[in-house]
C-alpha cells in the first residue's frame, strides 16, 4: 500500500505537533499548517489523500478554504475532516459542513485514536 499523504491546518502548535508525529509514526506523510494562508498551492505541490482543517484559523477559517479546495479542479474530490471546539449541535456548523461536501468531524478535545478513525474511515472511502 502507498504511503498516505494528509495535509492538518490548525492554529495551535501543540496539536499540530502532536498530529504529525502521530501520523508519521504510522507510515502517513504529513504536512502541517499553523494558517491557511498558501494552502491551495500547498496541496497541488503536495497532493494529499485527506485534509484535516481546522474551522477556526487565524486569517482565514476552514469554511473559506474547502470552498477554495472544492473550486479546484485538482482538488475538488480530496476528502476533509473539520476539527472543531465549537459546540456542532447549536452553531449550525454541520449544516455548513454538509453543504461543503465533508467526510466528517472532530470535535475538540478528542484522542488521536479518534481522529485516527476519522482518518482511516475518509481515505477507505475514498478507495471504493
Amino acid at each position: 500500500m502507498a504511503t498516505k499523504k494528509i495535509l492538518i491546518a490548525d492554529d495551535e502548535k501543540d496539536i499540530l505537533d502532536i498530529l504529525g508525529k502521530k501520523f508519521a509514526q504510522d507510515d502517513y506523510e504529513v504536512i502541517t499548517m499553523l494558517r491557511g494562508e498558501g494552502i491551495l498551492e500547498k496541496c497541488r505541490k503536495f497532493k494529499p489523500d485527506l485534509v484535516i482543517l481546522d474551522i477556526v484559523l487565524p486569517d482565514i477559517d476552514g469554511y473559506g478554504i474547502a470552498l477554495t479546495l472544492r473550486a479546484d479542479e485538482s482538488l475538488k474530490d480530496t476528502p476533509i475532516i473539520f476539527m472543531t471546539g465549537t459546540d456542532l449541535e447549536y452553531s449550525g456548523i454541520e449544516k455548513r459542513l454538509t453543504e461543503l461536501g465533508y467526510c466528517g468531524f472532530i470535535s475538540k478535545p478528542c484522542t488521536f485514536e479518534e481522529i485516527k478513525e476519522k482518518v482511516k474511515e475518509a481515505i477507505e472511502s475514498q478507495e471504493k
